[in-house]
């Protein structure tokens, strides 16, 4: 299994509201010709299925739009209110200075390929993570959201954006050399399955660079196709 696409289901109810969610499906197709998309659901979802930048640039699209919209609100709630005095004023010094505090980290988001990241995690992440950069990430299905969280300060901004750009870079290649085989398991007792996975660790001290994913029913193998299909050649054996 190479890494070349992948579908992504997203939910336009949040749109509802502001805008025709037809126009809005309309409008993504026009910014991103080269992303394919289902049928748009009753409830306001769609699955979409192309690359990893490309539904990068779908991302940020959507989050711009909210932003808008959001701004838009703002302005309109405003234009409503009259005027008022300000009230408890020591609370709402509180309040900033534990919004100014929040505001010191600066959060950046990927989406990934589920499996993309783990390998990334386990291979390479340990070097980006520091005092200035903390890097976690929110799976659902294939696909994983990666926040990279960094310091606010000048130092931990640069920090934050270098590990982003390290995460965008890394990923790109390992999705060209990546391959993913999985092993069944073919015996179905507790105690067959944990025979298997011990052999399947035995065998990677020989391919220390291959990283296997357990499940329940199955491992999956993820590596270059020389390391997968010469680790899976051996379990067969």
């Amino acid at each position: 299994q190479a890494f070349l696409c992948v579908t992504s289901t997203l939910n336009m109810a949040v749109f509802r509201d502001h805008l025709a969610l037809e126009d809005l499906v309309g409008e993504m197709k026009q910014q991103i010709p080269s992303l394919r998309f289902g049928p748009l659901q009753r409830d306001g979802r769609i699955a979409v299925q192309g690359s990893f930048p490309a539904l990068q640039l779908l991302r940020d699209f959507l989050l711009l739009k909210a932003k808008s919209l959001s701004e838009e609100d703002r302005r309109e709630r405003k234009s409503h209110q009259r005027p008022r005095r300000k009230l408890q004023e020591h609370r709402g010094a509180a309040e900033m200075r534990n919004s100014t505090r929040d505001a010191r980290r600066e959060k950046r988001v990927l989406v990934l390929d589920t499996d993309i990241y783990h390998y990334l995690k386990w291979f390479y992440l340990k070097d980006l993570q520091g005092n200035d950069v903390v890097i976690s990430g929110v799976t659902d299905g294939d696909i994983t959201t990666v926040c990279i969280e960094s310091a606010g300060s000048k130092a931990g901004a640069a920090q934050g954006l270098k590990a982003k750009k390290m995460i965008e870079d890394y990923s790109v290649e390992l999705q060209k050399i990546l391959r993913k085989e999985r092993i069944c398991f073919k015996e179905r007792s507790r105690a067959g399955k944990q025979r298997h996975r011990q052999l399947c660790e035995r065998l990677k001290a020989h391919y220390p660079r291959v990283l296997l994913i357990p499940y329940d029913t199955h491992l999956d193998v993820v590596g270059t196709a020389a390391d997968v299909l010469g680790f899976t050649e051996e379990v067969n054996r």
